[in-house]
């Protein structure tokens, strides 16, 4: 365990935009139907952002209800992290965009990017500096603006994805054991199945790779789901081994909303289908904002209470993974 500060979240918050798409909006966008998406993905809608609204947008009012919720003013803030594989603009980074917005000014501010992992990755960042001493008070978000980086033309990703965004809001201090220890993992080799080729440093923008549509993200399906179900698994093990603690003690998981069948195979794997939180019905995938959205959730609905312990597990391109166990105690 961790023999520094004790670390605990004191606020969470979400926002997701009014648009809802269904499956059977999507019916007369490319060639797909309700019961082939739901019954592959469990999912029913997704939000869409409005036009004009940006990844800061999202993430600035996910800020807000975190920080009302934390009752506490944006004034107090040390530190703010965005996690997005969708921001406004390659730089500045969105988490400036967001600090202007809310007024942090005292914070200071960056992204973090590792795609649906991004907000546990950013979550166990924030938790350690402030463990370390560096910092009091933490912002962290997951924002993701999914509608401008998928192909509407590919049925095998549009129907996946879905705009919102989650926040926390981490402090120094607080009962119990608070955010604990992490494992987190990745592999390189693997990036290509799950990416954007386009747009970077490596393949600029250009006539040619826009009439490629290489400036969408691109996934291998099926190999996907085979390591997200394994790494996702392995990780919720090896992070209970490392907090000492069994999955018969953890109240409430709470994984990555990706795909309904991920989900139910890590949840047959750890016997725990009982207590596994899942919303992909209502949003989709999220990516970076997903967890973020699931956790304010399962605290505002009462699932998850002062005392419970719950585990959180990731799974994104990279590939990137991890997970986290917390006990939950907000003042």
């Amino acid at each position: 365990m961790d023999s520094r500060r004790t670390v605990s979240i004191i606020g969470t918050g979400a926002y997701l935009p009014e648009k809802v798409v269904t499956n059977r909006d999507l019916e007369s966008i490319v060639e797909t139907s309700d019961d082939w998406i739901y019954s592959r993905t469990g999912m029913r809608e997704r939000r869409i952002a409005a036009e004009g609204q940006a990844t800061s947008d999202l993430g600035a009012e996910a800020a807000r209800k975190a920080l009302a919720d934390a009752g506490i003013g944006a004034e107090e803030l040390d530190l703010v992290i965005v996690a997005t594989l969708s921001p406004d603009m390659f730089f500045p980074s969105t988490a400036c965009f967001v600090q202007e917005k809310i007024g942090a000014k005292k914070a200071y501010c960056y992204d973090l990017g590792a795609a649906c992992s991004g907000f546990l990755y950013a979550l166990d960042t924030a938790k350690n500096q402030i463990a370390s001493g560096a910092v009091d008070t933490a912002l962290v978000i997951g924002a993701e603006k999914m509608s401008a980086f998928i192909d509407w033309q590919d049925r095998s990703t549009c129907i996946l994805f879905g705009d919102g965004a989650g926040a926390a809001v981490l402090r120094a201090g607080g009962t119990g054991r608070g955010v604990m220890e992490s494992v987190m993992g990745s592999d390189g080799s693997l990036a290509n199945l799950l990416w954007t080729p386009g747009g970077g440093s490596r393949n600029p923008i250009s006539h040619e790779l826009v009439d490629q549509r290489q400036q969408y993200l691109k996934m291998e399906g099926r190999e996907v789901f085979k390591h997200a179900v394994v790494r996702m698994g392995d990780a919720v093990v090896q992070v209970l081994e490392k907090n000492g603690v069994s999955a018969d003690d953890v109240k409430c998981f709470i994984p990555h909303q990706a795909n309904i069948r991920i989900i139910d195979a890590i949840s047959k794997r750890l016997g725990v289908a009982d207590r596994m939180y899942t919303n992909v019905e209502k949003y989709a995938n999220t990516s970076s904002a997903a967890l973020a959205i699931a956790l304010d959730e399962a605290v505002k609905d009462g699932t998850v209470q002062n005392g419970d312990l719950v585990a959180l597990t990731v799974f994104g391109g990279g590939f990137t993974w991890g997970a986290n166990l917390l006990e939950w105690n907000k003042p």
